[in-house]
């Protein structure tokens, strides 16, 4: 099995040394991440300068981009053969609800879908910032993997998936589970910098708005792994109907 790792937390982080070790158990990994954190950075294509990629000690390679463009780079030109599956993470910290939106994680994921090919964007959903059992999503994953391989989901699928921040001896069993939503984020934070010039922080996220049964956040609260199949379509097919006698009106 060829399986390609990218993530938006950069080649340097631990969620990604830690996935990729428990994934080698399964066949060829070759990880292409970015050569910074690019959280945030959403889907975003460099389109304004060439794009570099090195090779670490490691053997991980990284790129002067976005986690979009490591995986539409390694598909699209720096592998030989495609890969059977794309995986992206371990993110440190969630990325549910509305955090799809922004996550460079879940766009890296999106991009192998994009590309054809089944996909999975993993983050671990820490409570005070710490990360510590970054080898149970690692585990959960892998699992994941194990399945996609004996039984292939008929189509091209792109899941998120959000594992609680927990030994995996505690953890409940998977769930799938609906995208929840959260409030409107925080004010930007207004500061001075050493020079007396006004700067900005984008403020955070907001806490969750809806967080019922079926969401992922439910499902991460009460100690089971949210999975969540995704879709790119944006279309509001509901207001379709609706727009269309506005028009015309």
């Amino acid at each position: 099995m060829r399986i390609l790792l990218s993530n938006d937390d950069g080649y340097f982080s631990q969620g990604l040394a830690v996935l990729a070790q428990a994934l080698e158990e399964l066949g060829t990994v070759t990880v292409v991440a970015p050569d910074a954190e690019k959280s945030g950075a959403s889907n975003s294509l460099t389109l304004d300068r060439p794009l570099m990629v090195r090779q670490a000690p490691n053997g991980f390679h990284y790129v002067n981009g976005t986690p979009t463009d490591c995986v539409h780079m390694a598909v699209t030109g720096l592998l030989e053969q495609a890969p059977d599956i794309v995986v992206s993470g371990i993110n440190h910290g969630a990325n549910m609800g509305d955090d799809t939106i922004y996550s460079g994680t879940v766009a890296a994921a999106t991009e192998g879908y994009l590309l054809g090919i089944p996909s999975i964007a993993v983050s671990l959903v820490t409570l005070s910032g710490a990360g510590r059992h970054f080898d149970t999503a690692a585990r959960c994953v892998l699992e994941l993997v194990q399945r996609i391989r004996a039984r292939p989901l008929p189509h091209a699928s792109l899941l998120n998936v959000n594992v609680p921040d927990r030994p995996k001896a505690d953890i409940k069993g998977f769930r799938i589970t609906r995208l929840g939503r959260r409030h409107k984020a925080e004010p930007v934070i207004k500061t001075a910098n050493p020079r007396g010039e006004t700067v900005y922080w984008v403020g955070a996220a907001g806490p969750a708005a809806d967080a019922g049964e079926g969401t992922d956040f439910d499902a991460v609260a009460q100690g089971y792994v949210s999975v969540t199949p995704l879709q790119v379509d944006l279309t509001h097919y509901q207001q379709i109907s609706t727009l269309g006698q506005w028009l015309e009106g």
